[in-house]
């Protein structure tokens, strides 16, 4: 996303006219999902692109870190998630920290030097949804690495001011760009209405998962479940927020959890979180799976369970941001591998190698 402003913005000095970008090449006409030029890994290369000018209200932010999502991977590997297509060249990465070079017009200069984390979208703050403060069902939303808009698998960014957010030096860069998928997590606790004293059951023992596992007990929940095929992941999620773990194959039937949060995505496990819910407790499903899904419908009406998904999240950078300066979440745990710029293809690739979580790359490593 490069938006140019009519005045020139504020700013450090030596800043560069050009910067490196990691692109996605659009598909090859006629490429079928999975081949060379339709997100496949060919089509990944480091460009040089002019410096993007802040807009009155934006800031420049020298990119930091970036964590690799499960999104970047699809997109890379298959060039669509759904109705978003990749049709022309595309830079990934959403969860994205770093350090304000410049500001726009309308913002105040002061901020120039500040660490930040980024929120990655903007709403148009006029529609129905955002003045209801449902901004992230914004029909209009331009999201960071949702085609057509460009990532942050990029030297530098812009983002309107406001969604850049302060953090403390207490946080690391890698952790301030981890703030995105915390807030996924506190968005799906929040959906769940979890808090003191409640029992939840997580499904997926992955990133989102023990994010999951690890704010649910920072608002209060008393015992955290959490169930996966992989046996390691379960251990690391022992040691990371969850106070029991469940091997996937075991039943839950009869566990009477408050909250049923899934962050797999297997319709199977769907179908056995929700059969675990407690009447009037809350289902919510967060992982990518499959476009339908059999549901126990007779269990839902006949315990009264509240079911929803989670789409991004709305004004929960502030509670993120202090979860983690307070010590109540742990993002760095999260990291396993980090990378270059020139090797953004071995980042989207890294979440298959044993033990991996998450990979983040730095654009200036």
């Amino acid at each position: 996303m490069v938006l140019s402003s009519s005045a020139a913005p504020a700013s450090a000095p030596a800043l560069p006219p050009v910067m490196r970008v990691s692109v996605l090449r659009v598909p090859e006409a006629g490429a079928a999902p999975g081949e060379a030029g339709h997100g496949a890994p060919s089509g990944l290369s480091v460009e040089e692109r002019p410096l993007p000018l802040p807009a009155p209200h934006e800031v420049l932010v020298r990119v930091a870190a970036v964590g690799v999502c499960g999104s970047d991977v699809h997109y890379y590997r298959h060039g669509r998630i759904g109705a978003f297509v990749v049709e022309q060249p595309l830079v990934l990465g959403h969860e994205a920290s770093g350090t304000i070079a410049a500001v726009g017009a309308a913002v105040d200069p002061a901020r120039i030097g500040q660490r930040v984390s980024i929120e990655p979208q903007k709403p148009c703050r006029r529609c129905d949804q955002c003045r209801q403060g449902r901004y992230n069902l914004c029909p209009d939303m331009a999201f960071y690495a949702t085609p057509p808009v460009d990532g942050a698998f990029a030297e530098y960014v812009t983002i309107e001011a406001d969604f850049a957010h302060p953090v403390p030096d207490t946080v690391s860069d890698e952790a301030a760009a981890l703030m995105e998928p915390l807030s996924v997590g506190i968005w799906a606790c929040r959906k769940a209405g979890v808090g003191p004293g409640q029992r939840v059951l997580v499904a997926g023992a992955g990133p989102i998962g023990v994010i999951v596992a690890q704010v649910a007990r920072a608002f209060g929940a008393s015992a955290v479940y959490i169930s996966d095929i992989a046996q390691d992941r379960l251990d690391f999620a022992a040691l990371h927020g969850a106070t029991h773990t469940l091997h996937a194959s075991q039943p839950v039937d009869g566990l009477e959890v408050d909250a049923f949060i899934d962050a797999s995505g297997a319709p199977s496990a769907v179908r056995a979180g929700i059969r675990a819910v407690a009447p009037g407790g809350r289902a919510v499903l967060v992982g990518m799976g499959a476009e339908d899904v059999e549901l126990p419908v007779g269990v839902i009406q006949n315990r009264e369970i509240w079911l929803t998904g989670v789409f991004r999240y709305a004004n929960t950078w502030p509670t993120a941001i202090s979860l983690v300066a307070e010590g109540k979440v742990d993002l760095d745990v999260l990291v396993t591998h980090e990378f270059g710029l020139g090797q953004v293809r071995e980042a989207l690739d890294a979440g298959r190698e044993p033990g991996a979580l998450k990979a983040m790359v730095q654009p200036w490593r």
